[in-house]
């Protein structure tokens, strides 16, 4: 194979791992070559990329390998995350959001039942965000997918971990339909200030 079939195979790789990276063992275990020539390999993606007038880099931090923005491009990326059509949700969004949060792992039927109409929409709004993702698949008929929260949603509303959610109230049985609406204002009091 030609070294420049490797970059791009590497080069999807790291934009696959995302934030995660790779180390160069995981690179070379891949493609089943030496770690030396994945070495080689990375070097010329580094430099192809830092060559070209090119939007991303390759760096490498703690062994790991991936890809990031330029620094000198901060501006704009900062001006993209601020601006009010990226940075809010929908209530819709929200209400899904807290009910995955919560209540994860969860089929998109489990969230429907709880919210008591379709979140197709929502659920699409947030794996684009990449808020939550698929976990999973369920047991049963059709095994249906199941979604979990990310490390970006934990970033996106200040969390080291899962667990600093803030509890939600108890709930006798028969309250059960006011659930997604406790997650909702719950999940908005505490975030959305």
């Amino acid at each position: 194979m030609e070294m420049n079939h490797y970059k791009a195979i590497v080069e999807g790789l790291l934009f696959a791992a995302g934030d995660e990276g790779l180390s160069l063992k995981q690179i070379a275990s891949v493609l089943e070559i030496e770690e030396e020539q994945a070495l080689s390999i990375i070097a010329e993606l580094k430099a192809d990329f830092s060559g070209q007038d090119r939007g991303i880099q390759l760096i490498e931090l703690a062994g790991v390998y991936q890809l990031a923005t330029k620094k000198e491009h901060a501006p704009y990326l900062k001006k993209l995350v601020e601006s009010p059509s990226s940075s809010s949700l929908s209530q819709a969004a929200l209400e899904t959001l807290a009910i995955v949060a919560y209540r994860q792992p969860i089929t998109r039927a489990e969230i429907e039942e709880i919210r008591g109409v379709k979140s197709d929409k929502p659920l699409q709004t947030l794996i684009a965000r990449a808020l939550i993702k698929e976990v999973g698949r369920a047991e049963g008929t059709g095994r249906p997918i199941l979604y979990g929260t990310t490390k970006e949603f934990l970033d996106y509303f200040g969390l080291k971990t899962i667990e600093e959610l803030p509890p939600l109230p108890e709930l006798k049985e028969e309250e059960t339909e006011r659930e997604a609406d406790l997650f909702f204002e719950k999940f908005e009091e505490t975030f959305k200030q």
